[in-house]
């Protein structure tokens, strides 16, 4: 009798191993498939926060094998596909967007049709900072040289937009930490007004490593004014993700990183009160929550 028991129990066992080992493996291909370029539905909709800074999703009205070409404010829009939806389009909205109906331009073959959206208001706070560095608040000329300089070459790495779908549409966080300053904060430096939070920022202590949300290629690496070390990841199609304060930068222009793979480490440098990382994420040339990305938008 107690030999029957204990084949029993171990039949159980052997039972309750394999199906461990099945939800296992069922949820590396469901986390596999979260993150494909290819999106789920779901996915792609937690990425749709049609506000100023927001990312609109959008259903296009194509049955084609090949992607249309869209563009909105006259520029190149990414477009990824859907299984349910068919081809959609993943806009980058701008803090400054106006409160009116969008149109994006579609075209295939000779043809161009419009496809119109709404954009919904949001309010952003207000932060007050003291810099001990004067020359960060109000730059002497040769300042302003060196600025319009650097400002000119990032901006051209904003503006990039490789044929390539991103790997991945929604991102890993690039370091783990607690969230400090959000995006969209109407800032003051020292009582004098400047240009809103354009990106989000991890407190984290100098020398932590920062990984690469997604695969992607580094477009523009370099010393600068405001941002300290910075490095430009391109993603694909106007998917641009910038870092910047680094104390080491691990990677140079044209390295090709994988998800995960190592870029610098978190510093102090550029106009900063300490270390953290300032990560910035652009979609057609439009600054963006980066919060979108990891799930930790709050309307």
């Amino acid at each position: 009798m107690s030999g029957n028991i204990f084949r029993l129990l171990h039949v159980r066992l052997l039972g309750c191993v394999v199906a461990t080992l099945i939800q296992s493996a069922l949820c590396v291909v469901s986390s596999g498939m979260l993150y494909g370029a290819q999106a789920a539905t779901a996915t792609l909709q937690s990425l749709h926060h049609p506000v100023p800074g927001g990312v609109a999703v959008v259903a296009l009205p194509s049955t084609g094998r090949t992607a249309p070409k869209v563009t909105f404010n006259r520029k190149p829009v990414l477009v990824v596909s859907d299984e349910r939806q068919g081809w959609v389009a993943v806009v980058g909205l701008p803090l400054d967007i106006t409160l009116q109906t969008q149109v994006l331009m579609i075209t295939e073959l000779h043809s161009t049709t419009e496809v119109r959206f709404e954009v919904k208001d949001k309010k952003y706070r207000e932060q007050r900072i003291t810099v001990s560095n004067s020359r960060h608040v109000s730059p002497l000329a040769d300042d302003m040289t060196r600025i319009t300089r650097e400002l000119e070459l990032q901006n051209a790495a904003y503006r990039q937009f490789s044929p390539n779908a991103p790997s991945n549409v929604v991102f890993a966080p690039p370091v783990n930490g607690p969230l400090s300053s959000p995006f969209g904060l109407k800032r003051f430096f020292n009582g004098e007004p400047r240009a809103p939070h354009s990106g989000l920022d991890f407190a984290v202590p100098t020398g932590t490593p920062v990984a690469a949300p997604a695969a992607g290629k580094v477009i523009l690496t370099g010393d600068y004014f405001f941002n300290g070390n910075t490095v430009f990841l391109d993603h694909g199609q106007g998917l641009i993700t910038m870092y910047c304060h680094l104390s080491v930068i691990d990677v140079k222009v044209g390295d090709t990183l994988a998800r995960g793979q190592v870029l610098g480490k978190v510093g102090a440098t550029g106009r900063v009160t300490g270390a953290h990382l300032h990560w910035n994420v652009s979609l057609n040339d439009a600054r963006v929550d980066p919060a979108i990305f990891i799930g930790q938008f709050k309307p």
